[in-house]
């Protein structure tokens, strides 16, 4: 790798930390493209990593946080990180949204984002579905909203890395287990580790 590409943690971001670093600039990035300031308000369609990082993310920029999730597990797991504002799709409380970010991969939901930000606000996609999905772009039009999607996290990398070592987020919750290079066929098998938590991603320690 090019030095240029390369960044040195601080001793404040272990080995977990570190790993999440990734994610963790994809999740910063979409919470800078919604343009949020304190006291708006977010809504985030599904919670897995990215979407849990850019909800913790966001509250730590003062945001209120409204988080939408298929499963009860999720769900649950969620309101567990101090999210009150957790609902089913079919639950989402008619309010002002000032930005919605599609972190799932539902392929109806881009639309379903559209549909709920306020006028003149901001849409950001950075969930993928298997599958294509359908976006109205009159509707982007008609309600003069800017829609923004993101990929790459290297932008937000320096950040993330700021944030977990200041620990204005602190994402270990979301670490269900640690396994060692042995356990990692098992794991992209689908497996949960014996006593693994409701976290959800798997940390790989080689060392173990």
């Amino acid at each position: 790798m090019p030095v240029r590409a390369l960044y040195s943690l601080p001793d404040a971001v272990d080995a977990v930390l570190g790993a999440l670093v990734e994610p963790g600039g994809n999740a910063l990035r979409a919470v800078h493209a919604a343009a949020l300031a304190p006291g708006d308000r977010l809504l985030v369609l599904g919670p897995g990593t990215i979407g849990l990082l850019v909800a913790m993310f966001a509250r730590a920029a003062g945001a209120e946080v409204h988080l939408v999730g298929r499963s009860a597990r999720s769900r649950e797991f969620a309101r567990s990180l101090g999210f009150e504002g957790v609902w089913t799709a079919d639950q989402v409380p008619c309010v002002p949204y000032d930005a919605v970010v599609d972190a799932s991969n539902a392929p109806e939901l881009p639309a379903v984002a559209l549909d709920l930000v306020e006028p003149a606000k901001r849409v950001v996609y950075i969930g993928l579905a298997g599958t294509p999905s359908a976006v109205d772009s009159r509707i982007i039009a008609l309600k003069d909203v800017t829609a923004v999607g993101l990929l790459s996290a290297s932008p937000g990398l320096a950040g993330a890395i700021d944030a977990f070592a200041g620990r204005a987020v602190d994402p270990r919750p979301l670490v269900a287990a640690t396994v060692g290079l042995a356990g990692v066929a098992s794991v992209l098998a689908g497996e949960r580790p014996p006593a693994a938590g409701s976290g959800p991603k798997i940390h790989v320690d080689p060392r173990l």
